[in-house]
């Protein structure tokens, strides 16, 4: 089971390289906390990812948010059980 370890938005920042590092090669996930509020995730990518993968799925993401698929920030926190 992958950890997953709550930051600040300043730490993160302040520490982006190292973060990003760490959920790679860790494979840690990241809560971004903004006030005590999650705004973001980081989680790792596949190295088997490609690119064009990412891509679709960057694509397919851009469209649920234009058909009004999106989650609330209560529903994220619920989704990462905090």
């Amino acid at each position: 089971m992958p950890v997953t370890r709550s930051i600040s938005v300043r730490n993160f920042r302040e520490n982006l390289s190292k973060f990003l590092t760490e959920s790679q090669e860790k494979g840690v996930h990241f809560v971004i906390m903004k006030h005590s509020v999650p705004v973001a995730h980081v989680t790792p990518a596949c190295k088997s990812d490609s690119y064009e993968d990412l891509t679709k799925d960057i694509a397919r993401a851009r469209k649920e948010v234009k058909q009004g698929k999106i989650f609330s920030s209560d529903e994220v926190r619920h989704i990462l059980g905090l």
